[in-house]
């Protein structure tokens, strides 16, 4: 599935509900994107736009046992797989935009709230925000580094992740792979032993 940078335009603004495991059942790892992509909007699907490294990430630190290619939509049964790992996707504000420098410091500011309010009713052991000069505006940390942060949000742990998108170019599918697989075994979602 493809789609001209007409149509994609069209999807500027639609929302992209949260990927979270049904009301009582455990929530271990929830990562926060940005805000969605017009190619995530059109599909309704979270981190698809072709060449985003996520899932080739997540693959790669064993978080998924399979590859996972979003491109054309997620299927129920990717969907599946993450929910029954307790690991949730959501975005830190929910409107979709060509790019994330196209969001208002304001946007952050109350897409971080909304974000503490969600972890506070759904209590994940991790929260993994992919990246860090969003986290730095939205939750008006100006010093935070990637990794673990000093504090919890509740009794929730919070890391800040690298971004996947391919503008990030600075970072590999590998160390993404390091990045995420840390915010996984913290949260249980994999084993303690470090992934190679």
């Amino acid at each position: 599935m493809g789609f001209t940078r007409a149509e994609l335009e069209t999807f500027r603004d639609v929302e992209v509900p949260d990927l979270l495991p049904a009301a009582g059942q455990p929530l271990r790892l929830l990562f926060v994107g940005i805000n969605p992509g017009l190619w995530t909007a059109a599909t309704q699907s979270h981190f698809a736009r072709p060449g985003n490294r996520f899932y080739p990430a997540l693959l790669r630190a064993g978080i998924l046992t399979s590859a996972i290619d979003p491109a054309a939509g997620m299927t129920d049964e990717d969907r599946d797989v993450l929910l029954r790992q307790g690991i949730g996707i959501t975005n830190v504000v929910p409107r979709a935009t060509a790019r994330a420098d196209e969001l208002t410091a304001a946007e952050l500011r109350e897409g971080g709230e909304r974000l503490r309010a969600l972890v506070a009713e759904r209590r994940p052991e991790v929260v993994a925000v992919a990246g860090v000069t969003a986290y730095r505006t939205a939750f008006g940390e100006p010093r935070a580094r990637v990794g673990e942060q000093p504090g919890r949000w509740g009794a929730s742990r919070v890391f800040v992740v690298p971004n996947p998108s391919g503008l990030n170019a600075h970072e590999t599918v590998a160390t993404l792979a390091r990045a995420y697989a840390e915010a996984a075994r913290a949260a249980g979602v994999l084993g303690s032993t470090p992934e190679p």
